[in-house]
C-alpha cells in the first residue's frame, strides 16, 4: 500500500468516479486534472483521489476541492484542466456548484437549483 508525504501539500482533490459521473466523463476529466497538476509542476502541492459516488449524479462530473470544500461540475476535460489552474491563484470560480460559507456548504447563485434527496429518512 502507498503512502504518500503530504508534507507541503496545500490542496486535495476528490475525483468522482461513480457510475453516473464515469458515464459522463469522468475518467477523462480525471486524466486531464491529474495531467494538468504534473504539466505545472503542482505535484508536491496539490493531491487527488479518485473516489465511488459523491451522492450530486446531477451535477455529473464531480470534483471537489478542499480545503475550500468547493464542489464543482466539470463538463469536460478543459474545464478540469481549470480547475487545477485557479486552485493556485485564489481558488477556482468556474462551474462551481456549491461553496462553503461559515461552515455551511450552499449552492451558488451562478447554477440552477436542483432539488436532491434528504439524507435523513
Amino acid at each position: 500500500m502507498t503512502t504518500w508525504d503530504l508534507v507541503g501539500m496545500q490542496h486535495h482533490i476528490l475525483l468522482c468516479n461513480g457510475s453516473s459521473c464515469m458515464k459522463k466523463g469522468a475518467e477523462e476529466v480525471t486524466l486531464a486534472v491529474r495531467d494538468e497538476i504534473e504539466k505545472l509542476g503542482l505535484d508536491e502541492q496539490i493531491h487527488t483521489t479518485r473516489t465511488k459516488c459523491n451522492g450530486r449524479c446531477k451535477d455529473a462530473c464531480v470534483v471537489t476541492a478542499y480545503p475550500t470544500g468547493n464542489w464543482y461540475n466539470v463538463p469536460d476535460e478543459a474545464a478540469a484542466r481549470t480547475v487545477v489552474q485557479e486552485l493556485m491563484q485564489d481558488g477556482p470560480k468556474a462551474h462551481r456548484v456549491y461553496t462553503m460559507q461559515e461552515g455551511a456548504i450552499i449552492r451558488t447563485e451562478e447554477t440552477p437549483a436542483i432539488k436532491g434527496i434528504a439524507k435523513n429518512k
